[in-house]
């Protein structure tokens, strides 16, 4: 356990695994036998490819679903999985599950906060929240808070946040988190992606004093129902789909090559004493200035005074403040 904070490099550490790298793969020789594993959204696209792989490996797994149903069918035929309910949009079901989770005197060594929502229409939820940036950030940073105890426990947890290259699309807007009176759902999206790097910024500096390191990743452009707002116009002309409306883009990741960058930052021992870092194709990803390119970690995704700055703002918001 370290007794002293030292920020890893943003830089890659050349793994031996790449884009086209799958969960299962990155996994292979990793024994998580004894293991708990909490994956959000754990019943659907890349989430369902996490679980499966971590319950392939001897993890124990805890899905917390909006849809508990919807997540026992998906999850039907796997051992040491269970199901419970949460709606990470909405504190109240965020702090009714983490205090049933809590109350099993279990830890955790393994939270990977996979679920989320994008580029939805203009929704409102609590005092008013635009609700990319308070299902994918304030929902989970709350989470987290309410169940540190268990993290602690774990000795040697790792936090995963998955963030997305949708970051570039916007920083932190400070002077109007929200969007009042100016929705743009696809900035929007960006900013909630933006903070879920920053949240494991700062989750990081503070928790590896107790052993609990953190990390942020983009999974890839693949297709997975997080897209369900989008029509299908409009993702023809984003060239995720051909003309034809049928056949998606060849460079697509598949959801397996979607889910292996946050299940290698979950378990990779080449992560051994890091954090605090955005990761991509399996790799510590490199910092890019470049608006052109859609690879590497923007500066202010990283940057620790945004990300100390969001922490209080985020304190402030949810009245989550454990750690």
């Amino acid at each position: 356990m370290q007794t002293s904070y030292t920020r890893t490099p943003q830089q890659p550490i050349q793994s031996g695994f790449g884009y086209h790298s799958t969960a299962s793969e990155v996994l292979k020789g990793i024994d998580l036998s004894g293991k708990t594993a909490l994956v959000t959204g754990g019943y659907s696209g890349l989430g369902l490819e996490t679980t499966r792989a971590l319950i392939q490996a001897g993890a124990h797994v805890i899905v917390p679903a909006r849809r508990p149903e919807a997540a026992r069918e998906a999850l039907a035929g796997l051992a040491q999985v269970e199901v419970d309910e949460l709606d990470l949009s909405d504190l109240d079901s965020v702090r009714a599950f983490a205090g049933r989770l809590v109350a099993s005197g279990r830890s955790i060594d393994l939270a990977l906060l996979n679920a989320g929502v994008m580029a939805c229409p203009e929704s409102r939820v609590g005092p008013g929240w635009e609700l990319q940036f308070a299902t994918n950030h304030l929902g989970h940073f709350t989470l987290i808070h309410l169940i540190w105890p268990m993290l602690i426990a774990g000795e040697g947890a790792r936090v995963v946040v998955t963030s997305s290259t949708g970051h570039h699309l916007s920083p932190i807007r400070w002077d109007n988190i929200n969007f009042d009176g100016n929705y743009q759902k696809f900035e929007a999206y960006g900013q909630s992606k933006t903070a879920n790097a920053l949240f494991a910024v700062e989750l990081d500096r503070r928790g590896a004093e107790h052993g609990v390191r953190a990390f942020a990743l983009d999974p890839g452009v693949v297709f997975t129902p997080l897209v369900r707002h989008m029509p299908m116009e409009e993702m023809i002309a984003l060239k995720w789909f051909k003309e034809d409306g049928e056949t998606v883009n060849e460079a697509f990741k598949t959801p397996e090559q979607g889910a292996a960058t946050q299940v290698w930052a979950a378990t990779s021992p080449q992560l051994e004493s890091k954090g605090g870092v955005y990761c991509e194709n399996c790799d510590i990803s490199i910092l890019t200035n470049d608006d052109a390119e859609h690879t590497g970690v923007k500066p202010y995704a990283i940057d620790p005074e945004e990300a100390s700055r969001l922490w209080t703002l985020s304190v402030k918001l949810t009245g989550a403040d454990h750690i």
